[in-house]
């Protein structure tokens, strides 16, 4: 008498989401993303197309546009007119630039000095650092400290109040942890000091941090706004995205664009408020979709061997 086997599966020894499935699995797999890409893109395409549309097709379609009809670029030509519009971009970019360059140079150094075990006080200050992600001391005695050191009204305020994030510092300091000691003894037998290891072996061999620690900061300080409300009483010195919470969340009317009410754009052809504002929103996402692909890559490897590794 013979007896059937069951042949033993084979262990799978890699992370569980890279585990071969069925076609069932594969199926549900694929309708999923595709499910997940129309909730994503069906917004985006909604919000490019009503920037795009005329009054009259956005009457037709009884608000947000989602299938083409009358197109104009009108509404990116009365932005792009505006001075407010383009100082407040302007405005935007150096914030975000100069705030990641000052971001990411203070979060290198301190992670850095955290993940060496023999650095003069690493295990208190870190402790320190950890406390501060579960406490603060709230929004108006910071107000008030920003204020008592003359930071109302000024630029600087869209940027030292949130400089720093411990838990980018934590997931830094974790990445650097990994590095090979041998590496390290080899520096420094050669004869490389702390900031030669830093510069020459630990930076060159954290390319995927850096990028995906560098996309965070990026990210917010593009989309701060809620600095500028506190501190920015002056709206020739509001960022973008303040020009779209006031003008697209609050239905402010856009100093200077000369609209009414009804949309009309005076000598010009008539253009729906919500076309601006959709055409503001617009311009807000641009930066990030162009940048986001550049370091998308290094998600995984980033923010996984940080977390986990450290």
């Amino acid at each position: 008498m013979t007896a059937d086997i069951a042949r033993p599966r084979r262990k799978h020894h890699g992370p569980a989401w890279e585990e071969r499935t069925g076609p069932v699995g594969q199926g549900v797999k694929g309708i999923t993303l595709v499910v997940v890409c129309v909730l994503i893109l069906l917004p985006l395409w909604t919000i490019v197309l009503t920037s795009l549309s005329t009054q009259a097709a956005i009457n037709e379609a009884g608000g947000l546009v989602t299938v083409p009809g009358e197109l104009t670029l009108e509404a990116y030509r009365q932005i792009f007119t505006n001075q407010l519009v383009t100082h407040s971009l302007l405005v935007s970019l150096a914030i975000t630039v100069v705030g990641t360059a000052l971001s990411m140079a203070v979060t290198v150094l301190c992670a850095y000095g955290l993940s060496r075990h023999g650095s003069f006080g690493h295990r208190y200050i870190l402790l320190f650092l950890v406390v501060t992600m579960f406490f603060s001391g709230g929004l108006i005695p910071t107000f008030l400290v920003v204020t008592a050191l003359g930071g109302y009204g000024q630029y600087w305020t869209m940027i030292l109040p949130s400089a720093v994030s411990v838990f980018n510092i934590l997931v830094m300091r974790g990445f650097f942890s990994s590095t090979a000691p041998e590496l390290l003894d080899a520096a420094r037998m050669d004869g490389a000091g702390e900031w030669r290891i830093l510069w020459s072996v630990v930076l060159p061999t954290s390319r995927a941090v850096l990028a995906v620690i560098t996309l965070f900061y990026a990210v917010g300080y593009w989309n701060s706004f809620f600095n500028a409300l506190l501190y920015l009483p002056d709206n020739g010195k509001w960022p973008l995205q303040m020009i779209m919470y006031m003008y697209t969340l609050q239905g402010s009317n856009m100093p200077g664009s000369g609209t009414t009410g009804t949309g009309q754009y005076a000598g010009h052809q008539q253009i729906a408020t919500l076309s601006l504002q959709m055409a503001v929103v617009t311009l807000t996402l641009i930066p990030i979709l162009l940048v986001y692909p550049l370091v998308q890559r290094h998600f995984t490897k980033g923010m996984l061997v940080g977390a986990i590794k450290g």
